[in-house]
């Protein structure tokens, strides 16, 4: 099987790119190429989260090290110091997903380090003014789930489990329950099950209090797909 281009998948993780429909098929088909593209989303989803930190602390030796080892263990070949290097033509690329996920660490390595040093001074947690607990429609897996919290902050936070997979991706709506035709997107899941998404300003909680998590394709449409996976009603 000719698998998708590294190149390709990083685009696609990174969301600059759509996926086409041949894309699409291969993904939903391929698991070696599905895995590396949620390894890929998840390491950008670590370097979006650490955009915002400034004078992060150096990472130590050992980190380069291992991401080497890694690499090593993974038979790839050896990189050179602090430099990037493509997938060799016609090498195996069954190394790719350890390489990057020895990356990730290092990731976490370098932000973690920040967020316990800015721990001191971060603001009291929000409080929680409302709950959801999402339950699985016919569509989704039975034991898929979800719990929904909105947050004093104007937030709302999101943890799912077991949704099945997707070549495009989970997106959460309110609804109106009394006219369901009536709906707001509050975002996109990341490839990790939790999620803080903030609320539009000036959304009345009491009328669009059913949370929805659908399943949506990269089409550029950004109406509901239809295909909902999980849902239930905020409670105060």
């Amino acid at each position: 099987m000719q698998h998708l281009d590294p190149d390709r998948l990083v685009l696609l993780a990174l969301a600059e790119e759509v996926a086409d429909e041949h894309e699409s098929d291969h993904l939903a088909g391929c698991a070696v190429c599905r895995d590396e593209l949620r390894t890929l989303e998840h390491v950008a989803e670590l370097g979006a989260e650490s955009a915002d930190m400034r004078e992060l602390p150096p990472p130590p030796e050992s980190v380069w090290a291992g991401i080497q080892a890694e690499v090593a263990r993974a038979g790839a070949p050896a990189l050179p110091a602090r430099r990037r290097r493509r997938t060799p033509a016609g090498h195996p690329r069954r190394w790719l997903a350890p390489v990057l996920a020895a990356a990730a660490a290092a990731v976490v390595a370098v932000a973690g380090t920040a967020v316990v040093m800015r721990g001191l001074d971060r603001p009291p947690a929000a409080d929680v003014t409302a709950r959801a607990t999402l339950s699985p429609l016919p569509s989704a897996p039975r034991d898929a789930r979800g719990d929904v919290r909105v947050l004093s902050d104007g937030e709302v936070e999101v943890d799912v489990e077991n949704l099945p997979l997707t070549t495009g991706f989970h997106e959460v709506w309110l609804i109106d329950p009394d006219d369901t035709s009536k709906m707001l997107s509050l975002g996109n899941l990341p490839a990790r099950p939790e999620a803080v998404l903030p609320v539009p300003p000036g959304t009345d909680l009491n009328r669009y209090r059913l949370v929805d998590v659908s399943d949506e394709a990269h089409d550029g449409d950004a109406a509901h797909s239809g295909k909902s996976l999980l849902r239930g009603t905020l409670t105060y």
